[in-house]
């Protein structure tokens, strides 16, 4: 005997009580979502993947000839474009993650106007070009990890801790910048502003535990502690990590997101009528 078919009925008030089981519900679209935006990312592109290489592979060779040749800074024995590439692995899956979400209802208008679905779904889905970027550029360091004979500790068993701070700062600021742009398009420019300044502000090209008496001001950065955690996963302990930066990071980071997701929460009701 067949089982009747499931029935979903929309009342007054029901979508409220029931939005986070409705997530779990339309898990499906998040997943159908992010394969989409992958496969717009890299459909028509002539080197496909390679773009995810290109970019990393141009930043570690102008911030070392930058950082590491001109400005002298301290590498402490580790190669210098391992320094690079770790700290691109954070800021980059952190960077696009944020440019994904924080335009993702705007770039999805028309399906956000016509059809129920709970709209956190569209900025999550949004990470998955991040994720799948991040997964060529670590295969890339590991590439140039064998390159210098530069092997990893066990720490490298706390590296998917570093990598949900990172998503999890994206998702936050994105959130918010998501929801803001659909009443205010300027920023759709303000967040790139960001992201440029961002990459400077953010121990990207150097370390940190050489500077001890720049370290707390640079820990207000919350991607500064990200930064760090990445660096002492991958470069086995070379570089130590701020316990109170790290934990001010934290702190940082879920402030973010439990008032983002209030944020989004609040004005969502009012995304099909305005966007």
């Amino acid at each position: 005997m067949s089982s009747a078919p499931e029935e979903m009925i929309i009342e007054a008030g029901k979508a409220e009580r029931h939005y986070w089981r409705d997530l779990w519900r339309y898990r499906e679209l998040l997943g159908f979502l992010a394969w989409r935006d992958v496969r717009v990312r890299y459909k028509q592109a002539a080197l496909g993947l390679s773009w995810a290489i290109i970019q990393p592979v141009v930043t570690t060779v102008i911030f070392t000839v930058l950082f590491g040749r001109l400005a002298k800074m301290p590498d402490g024995g580790v190669p210098y474009p391992l320094i690079v590439l770790s700290g691109l692995l954070a800021w980059q899956l952190f960077a696009n993650s944020l440019g994904g979400s924080s335009g993702s209802l705007v770039a999805n208008s028309s399906l956000i106007s016509k059809v129920y679905f709970p709209r956190l779904i569209v900025p999550l889905a949004a990470l998955g070009v991040a994720v799948i970027d991040f997964s060529v550029v670590l295969v890339l360091f590991i590439a140039v990890s064998l390159f210098y004979g530069w092997l990893p500790g066990p720490q490298i068993l706390l590296l998917p801790l570093f990598i949900l701070m990172a998503l999890a700062a994206a998702i936050g600021a994105g959130l918010w910048f998501t929801a803001l742009t659909v009443k205010f398009r300027d920023f759709r420019f303000i967040v790139p502003f960001i992201l440029q300044v961002g990459v400077f502000v953010t121990p990207v090209g150097f370390r940190t535990d050489f500077f001890p008496s720049w370290r707390q001001l640079m820990a207000l950065n919350p991607m500064t502690s990200v930064v760090d955690g990445f660096r002492w996963c991958l470069l086995g302990g070379a570089q130590d990590i701020d316990p109170l930066g790290l934990a001010f990071g934290c702190g940082v980071i879920l402030f973010g997101v439990f008032s983002g997701v209030w944020y989004f929460r609040r004005t969502e009701k009012r995304f099909a009528d305005i966007i």
